[in-house]
């Protein structure tokens, strides 16, 4: 759940992203095309062939003016025509395949980057998530991402080629006539002024929109799931209202950056314009005074003409570029978060786990000094049922979450079979628990894969026989497919006690050393409670058990129970030796059975 405070440090955060210099997320960014070395050759070399067909064009149309148009010569007129056929035909060919080459790199390259972005977030601490709404997330693996796929596609590889033709154009020019071709590069620095003022203004722009896009996808998210309970309470306008802040806030940003670039790129069609005027009137002056043949009149024209062309799209570029490297800082911003909680340098493995689990002096708060759990100490023996009681905010889910390592401790240790969890391998230690929660969540996927969660040493037979001894087979024989129903995104299919047999059916068929039990049956009907504690007693024989309840009707036959109270354990011992106490947990079950005989 996502608090004031973390809300305010999310906003923070999307404002104060370091400024990172483009050459550095270049660089980073290259490490993904390096796989692809040899198509990025390739791609270069498809863009030579087909500058060479767009250059040799006002080459072939000087040589014909000069050499037969100017003297009236029609002799070979005809092989120069041919000969312009052929070189368009080969800029077009060329500029096909790169093209499509470059379409290709960018889908792979995109491939390989969502797969980075999504192996990293499960790499990621509960914490994390605690910390960053659905909707920015989604808005980094697929919006950001999307916009690199353009910088790929259309920016890095089209960029270098695109300075290739600009190049090679400068360089005939120079060749043909160095004082007219640096008479048309005076108008280079109102570019070159007008691109770095662009640059300065339009990242400012792209970083808006990525984060208000972000900040939209959260609140649209978050609404969709909560739209019962948006409409229960008549919050329709309300939110209605809050979406419209956000949306106008993304608008203001879209129409910063279109302003920049509607300023921006007249520019550049100035500055081309006037680097043709300059040719005219200096080329003709020239012309004029036999300085300059009129074959290369023309051709300085065309060649000028096809220089601002890619300079142009040049431009076009730059505005994706900008776009892209806003959405890069982003994307790296995310990469760069190392997750809080990882294995130990030289984790270690437990062979066959007995299930003893021991608290010492533990101590923990999810913010800053805030301790939810003061100085907690307590043991599990091995294939003991131990029951954790006590108040809303008591810390007792926060015991199971410290046993699972979904967080860290502050201080103290805690042990399986004589060894610090820290030490063992993540894998390992949550491979050997198996939670059942109160709120139970179900993949968009078939009741089958549920059980399984594609498990490969979990077979079919072993899910159907777990969801036998938890009752759960004979819903699943009145679906329509059986266990290949889909169930729907979030179970919605199912009732809210199927999906929790659901549940307790996918922990039998893993089988843990460690079961979890976290109010489990809380939302059940009584009916249907009734269907599952024998499979819960079958789920619990020989196996360490840790059952966190609010019904105390359902552990009165543990082992050991423990009473929280303020994020401190206040008393422990049997039911009917802490009834006979008639402290905290007397006190509970009178709350709970008010007028009913104590038992």
């Amino acid at each position: 759940m996502l608090h004031g405070e973390d809300l305010h440090d999310y906003s923070k955060e999307e404002d104060d992203l370091g400024k990172i210099y483009d050459r550095v997320l270049i660089k980073r960014l290259y490490a993904y095309m390096k796989p692809y070395r040899r198509q990025v050759v390739l791609i270069l070399f498809l863009n030579l062939g087909s500058t060479c067909g767009q250059l040799a064009g006002p080459l072939l149309m000087r040589y014909g003016i000069d050499r037969y148009i100017k003297v009236g010569s029609l002799d070979g007129l005809s092989g120069i025509a041919l000969l312009m056929i052929l070189a368009m035909l080969a800029d077009m060919v060329f500029s096909y395949f790169e093209e499509y080459r470059l379409q290709m790199l960018g889908q792979r390259v995109m491939y390989d980057l969502r797969m980075g972005i999504f192996s990293h977030l499960q790499k990621m601490e509960v914490g994390f998530f605690d910390r960053n709404p659905v909707g920015r997330l989604m808005t980094r693996v697929m919006g950001d991402v999307q916009v690199l796929n353009e910088l790929f596609t259309s920016g890095v590889i089209t960029i270098f080629t695109i300075l290739i033709k600009i190049v090679g154009i400068m360089v005939i020019m120079l060749y043909m006539n160095w004082k007219l071709a640096l008479a048309m590069f005076t108008v280079l620095p109102i570019i070159f002024g007008a691109t770095t003022v662009y640059q300065i203004y339009s990242r400012r722009a792209f970083r808006d929109q990525r984060k208000h896009l972000a900040r939209i996808n959260a609140f649209l998210q978050e609404n969709i799931v909560g739209m019962t309970t948006v409409q229960l309470f008549a919050q329709e306008r309300r939110n209605f209202l809050k979406f419209d802040q956000r949306n106008q806030a993304y608008l203001q940003a879209g129409l910063r950056s279109v302003f920049y670039f509607s300023i921006f790129f007249p520019l550049i069609e100035v500055a081309g314009s006037l680097g043709t005027a300059i040719i005219v009137w200096y080329g003709g002056v020239q012309s004029l005074k036999g300085m300059l043949t009129f074959g290369d009149l023309v051709a300085f024209i065309q060649f000028s003409q096809r220089l601002f062309w890619p300079i142009r799209e040049l431009s076009e570029q730059y505005t994706i570029f900008q776009s892209a490297m806003a959405s890069s800082e982003r994307i790296f911003d995310l990469l760069d978060k190392q997750p809080a909680i990882v294995n130990a340098d030289k984790p270690k493995g437990l062979e066959a786990m007995k299930g003893e689990i021991e608290f010492q002096n533990v101590w923990f708060a999810y913010e800053d000094d805030n301790y939810v759990l003061r100085d907690i100490s307590f043991k599990v023996n091995p294939g003991e049922t131990v029951a954790i009681v006590g108040q809303t905010g008591s810390g007792k889910t926060s015991i199971i979450n410290l046993l699972c390592r979904f967080y860290e401790i502050n201080r103290g240790r805690i042990l399986i079979d004589g060894v610090e969890i820290r030490d063992l391998r993540l894998y390992d230690l949550r491979r050997a628990i198996s939670i059942v929660q109160q709120n139970i969540f179900l993949f968009s996927d078939t009741v089958d894969n549920n059980l399984r969660l594609g498990a490969d040493d979990i077979t079919p037979d072993q899910a159907v026989a777990a969801a036998k001894h938890v009752h759960l087979d004979p819903f699943v024989q009145k679906m329509p497919d059986g266990y290949a129903t889909e169930v729907k995104e979030g179970g919605s299919a199912l009732s809210v006690g199927q999906k929790q047999l659901v549940a307790f059916a996918r922990a039998l068929a893993f089988n843990p050393d460690i079961l979890i039990l976290d109010e489990a049956t809380s939302s059940v009907d009584t009916e249907t409670e009734g269907l599952i504690q024998d499979g819960i007693k079958r789920l619990m024989a020989n196996r360490t058990s840790i059952v966190v309840a609010h019904r105390l009707s359902t552990i009165r036959n543990a082992d050991k129970i423990l009473v929280m109270h303020r994020g401190k354990i206040r008393e422990i011992g049997t039911h009917t030796e802490l009834l006979q106490r008639q402290g905290i947990y007397y006190r509970l079950y009178q709350l709970q059975y008010k007028g009913q005989e104590i038992a």
